[in-house]
């Protein structure tokens, strides 16, 4: 092949664009239960998959790692970190058929997809051997111009409800999603002047002092009356991101809903979904998910290295908060925004400050700010989250209630899916 029609190729395999129908059909998923064909890392919650998603997350939280240490704690075992529900899980919902196997057909083919927000609601621990059972779908739709492209972007909104064998909601996690053109990315982006970060011993040196200064709060307890509007969160320190950094987050969680794997399977996964994979500089064809370690694919598409994933800097932030409120509180909920790209090289701050504090239906509420910055300055994500903690006054945590119409869909979902099963209609 002539060098010219390699490159239009490689452009080709790079410009994939927004059309009408799939924006179309994209509407028409809101609210449609949605199969996942790819199995989550981690069916069923037990010790390892547990410790080793807090490890790989980086985060050393002895209630994730430590069973004699979590038993003496408030909740009497080990815990799973709070984003450990990405990694695990049974779908409820069945295979398709028919006019819904159309309907869910790939969507905005050739389109890079890039994470924007996270917001997360727990109500309740997970512990080992607890079966965690999801039902993923759409709840929103909407067409917008790219701030990081010339070109059009999606932004959907996805539901994600994990529920325990009895039905009841353990967490809720909404995100959102934008689906870029890349052609718009590689023809002009934000980007283009991009210069790598170089360190000296010295930048290193005062880097670790940050990492030696971290505190985690553990068994000394944090009571809502010791915590004034203002308090500052001990800072937690996140690189300078490599590679490995990266690497070790899939051994977290997987490699998430497309279903990434080696050889064979990334063979398979080929013939099934030729649009998710381009040639690389030598000709092999790799999946395009690539642009979090592959530099030349990153350029190509219009970054000037690979970047991190929007939950490497949700797991940052929710480890800087349960650090800072101790082993007998409970995070409520974190919202966290992506709205730059952390790049390999970047070294983060995760820091926070108490924002309010109130007392609602008996429990002791506390609001912190939380972003995450860059050496260059950069918020990279800002962010909220809401903690309940223990009170001198009423004594300790009360695991939050569910809102009573995702508490009913929650047991609806697990009656059903215990019928299907029965059934053979899913796993």
């Amino acid at each position: 092949m002539a060098e010219q029609d390699v490159t239009k190729k490689q452009d080709d395999e790079t410009g994939g664009v927004i059309t009408e129908a799939d924006i179309e059909r994209a509407r028409q998923q809101i609210g449609v239960p949605q199969f996942v064909r790819t199995k989550t890392y981690n069916p069923q919650a037990d010790t390892n998959s547990m410790t080793h998603f807090a490890y790989g997350n980086g985060d050393d939280n002895p209630l994730y790692h430590d069973l004699e240490y979590a038993k003496s704690s408030r909740w009497g075992d080990l815990i799973a970190a709070p984003i450990y529900p990405i990694s695990a899980g049974i779908c409820v919902t069945p295979k398709y058929d028919g006019e819904k196997k159309k309907l869910f057909r790939g969507l905005f083919k050739g389109v890079g997809k890039y994470h924007t927000v996270s917001d997360w609601d727990w109500y309740r621990p997970i512990n080992p051997g607890d079966e965690i059972y999801y039902e993923h779908l759409t709840t929103d739709v909407d067409v917008k111009q790219s701030r990081f492209s010339k070109g059009r972007s999606i932004i959907e909104i996805y539901r994600t409800l994990y529920v325990n064998k009895l039905g009841e909601p353990v967490a809720v996690r909404n995100e959102t999603f934008a689906s870029i053109e890349r052609k718009g990315s590689k023809e002009g982006g934000k980007y283009k002047d991009f210069q790598r970060e170089h360190y000296s011993d010295d930048d290193i040196a005062k880097m670790d002092e940050v990492y030696a200064a971290e505190i985690r709060r553990g068994e000394n307890t944090r009571y809502w009356e010791d915590v004034e509007v203002g308090d500052v969160l001990q800072e937690v320190a996140k690189g300078p991101l490599t590679i490995t950094d990266i690497m070790f987050s899939h051994m977290a969680r997987g490699w998430g809903g497309y279903g990434i794997g080696p050889l064979r399977y990334a063979w398979d996964m080929r013939q099934r979904m030729p649009a998710f994979f381009s040639k690389d500089q030598f000709g092999v064809p790799d999946n395009v998910q690539r642009l979090h370690w592959d530099w030349d694919w990153a350029e190509k598409i219009g970054l000037p290295v690979p970047v991190d994933y929007g939950q490497n800097r949700l797991s940052w932030l929710t480890h800087l908060v349960t650090s800072w409120m101790g082993d007998d509180a409970w995070l409520l909920n974190i919202n966290v925004e992506f709205r730059d790209f952390n790049f390999i090289g970047d070294f983060s701050i995760c820091k926070g400050s108490v924002t309010n504090k109130r007392e609602v239906n008996g429990q002791y509420l506390v609001d912190i700010e939380l972003e995450c910055s860059n050496q260059r300055g950069v918020v990279s994500s800002p962010g909220t989250a809401t903690v309940i903690l223990p009170s001198k006054k009423a004594g300790v945590v009360v695991l939050p209630q569910p809102p009573a119409d995702l508490a009913l869909h929650g047991a609806q979902i697990i009656k059903e899916y215990k019928i299907q099963k029965s059934q053979g209609k899913v796993a």
